[in-house]
């Protein structure tokens, strides 16, 4: 199944984003290899330089390295994808702060129902 892609962006930053977001989620274990390039592409459903570009960013990131003849392995390096998974847990709360604010929410507002959010799924 082709992953979720929009228009309105660079395809190779969705994708860094999009394996980043597997990586956090546990999908890519740390040490652990990543499918090729060519698989990757497939899954995603574009082009394998694309995912090659955005695989090379992501190695210059630290996040994954390489090894000549054996593929692409995810960082151990726990400090980082801690970091990472702090840094991409920011960006979604900015994101939703900022989409709560243009629908005319104060910030006391949005304190209220996200209390309410989080006592409704804990009742679950």
């Amino acid at each position: 199944m082709p992953w979720d892609l929009e228009n309105d962006r660079p395809i190779y930053l969705q994708l860094m984003e999009r394996i980043q977001q597997d990586i956090i989620k546990g999908v890519y274990q740390p040490g652990g290899k990543i499918p090729s390039v060519r698989e990757l592409a497939l899954e995603a459903a574009v082009n394998p330089n694309t995912m090659q570009k955005a695989l090379s960013e992501l190695e210059r990131s630290g996040l994954v390295y390489s090894q000549r003849t054996s593929g692409r392995f995810i960082t151990e390096d726990k400090k980082l994808l801690s970091h990472m998974k702090s840094e991409l847990a920011k960006t979604h709360i900015h994101d939703f702060f900022t989409s709560m604010r243009q629908l005319g929410f104060c910030d006391e507002e949005i304190l209220e129902l996200v209390t309410e959010a989080i006592k409704k799924e804990t009742e679950q």
